[in-house]
């Protein structure tokens, strides 16, 4: 892999199986991918097409069988765990989903929780969460439990811990499925305009007009790329 300064992340024959019983299923299938820093990229493919398993093996939540990665030019697929975790906490944001937000924690502890396995000083990290929250628009909600808040203001809080780290990578994986419509669209208006900041995301989902946002498409099937587009 040559070095290049716009590169933020670059996979080669990236592979991902497993065992099932007496046969492998191959859930990614020699996966090549370049993103350049600032891309806004929508990841789409049916159930079952290794579009999420991708999204995993970015964000060093995973190990693939084969392949290469290079995430800012560091070969992810040599590190040991430790140096996985650390280079997970320190370059990628993630929002899910479910949000995964600890119920007992109210929104500026959960929004902290990175910059504390970062060692950051307690008083650091508290001014850092209240930024990002802050620009979630979420500070009157900084002492709220999450089931105290709606399902569009979780999702702001997840986002709000995603980025608290100033992380290089945003993933986020189908990050408005448990939303209505209006909300849906203002996660993704929120998202939108972190990309136009100059943030790198990368999204998957399975509906075309949450897609739409993104500048590029990236298609996949059976565990391979079968289209990949810049959209708008």
């Amino acid at each position: 892999m040559h070095p290049d300064s716009g590169l933020l992340i670059e996979t080669r024959g990236l592979t991902k199986d497993y065992p099932m019983g007496n046969s492998v299923f191959h859930a990614l299938d020699g996966v090549d991918l370049s993103v350049r820093k600032g891309e806004f990229i929508a990841i789409m493919g049916p159930s079952g097409s290794g579009k999420s398993t991708l999204l995993h093996l970015l964000g060093c939540l995973d190990t693939p069988t084969q392949g290469e990665y290079s995430l800012e030019g560091v070969p992810v697929h040599t590190l040991t765990p430790d140096d996985l975790a650390d280079l997970r906490n320190r370059k990628i944001g993630f929002i899910f989903q479910s949000y995964f937000l600890l119920p007992r924690a109210n929104v500026l502890e959960n929004v902290e929780l990175p910059l504390i396995y970062s060692r950051i000083p307690p008083a650091v990290r508290r001014r850092r969460a209240m930024e990002s929250i802050t620009f979630l628009g979420l500070e009157g909600h900084a002492k709220h439990r999450p089931n105290q808040l709606s399902g569009g203001q979780r999702q702001r809080v997840a986002l709000a811990r995603a980025l608290v780290t100033e992380p290089s990578l945003i993933l986020a994986d189908e990050p408005t499925g448990n939303l209505d419509t209006k909300t849906s669209l203002h996660i993704m208006e929120l998202l939108k305009r972190l990309n136009e900041m100059g943030n790198t995301l990368i999204l998957v989902t399975h509906e075309a007009d949450i897609a739409a946002f993104a500048r590029r498409l990236v298609r996949i099937r059976d565990g391979r790329i079968e289209g990949d587009e810049v959209v708008s």
